[in-house]
């Protein structure tokens, strides 16, 4: 596979299935979105973490792979006239959004009720997971505008607002596995 093409070099790409966009594209921006947060998982998931969070985020990036596939796949194309699929590409299960559910719920059940707000920080590997939650919740708007323009499956939506919840509850996880200080958002009256 050859790195380097040339065929973008006047500011276009193709989606898959051969459509040419300008790379300041809607849709070029969500899935470069979701590869920025699968980046920022691995990164998370290089850090000195629990098995078990470690198993789940690799099937995470596999996942956002995916996701990433769809986003790229132009709509008219990937459809015959008949209404029947046209490109072979990877879907997004309930079973993989009923995944982060179980995770979050799991996590949850051995957590400290949260009261307010938290700071993001503690420890590099809370960092690094507050990093990419807000990653995901920019995939998530951008997906959410690309899908007003031009609709896809909606549980590409809904595993990426899983996905969301997921890296925040992991985060706290992540905070009481090392051991790290939660600091709680208390709003300040007046100033």
């Amino acid at each position: 596979m050859k790195i380097y093409t040339r065929t973008g070099d006047k500011g276009t790409t193709a989606l898959f299935g051969g459509t040419r966009v300008p790379k300041h594209h809607i849709r070029i921006d969500s899935y470069g979105t979701v590869d920025e947060l699968n980046s920022h998982i691995g990164l998370l998931r290089d850090q000195k973490i629990d098995e078990k969070s470690h198993q789940i985020l690799l099937k995470i990036q596999d996942r956002l792979f995916t996701l990433g596939a769809i986003l790229a796949t132009d709509p008219e194309k990937a459809l015959l006239k008949n209404g029947k699929e046209r490109l072979d590409i990877p879907k997004i299960s309930v079973e993989d959004i009923h995944l982060l559910e179980q995770e979050i719920d799991r996590m949850n059940d051995e957590l400290p009720p949260m009261t307010h707000f938290v700071l993001p920080g503690g420890h590099q590997a809370v960092s690094f997971c507050h990093i990419s939650r807000c990653v995901c919740r920019r995939a998530e708007r951008l997906a959410a505008a690309l899908h007003e323009l031009e609709p896809f499956d909606e549980k590409v939506l809904q595993y990426l607002n899983r996905l969301s919840d997921y890296l925040f509850v992991l985060a706290r996880k992540l905070s009481k596995d090392l051991d790290a200080r939660e600091i709680q958002w208390i709003p300040k009256k007046g100033s």
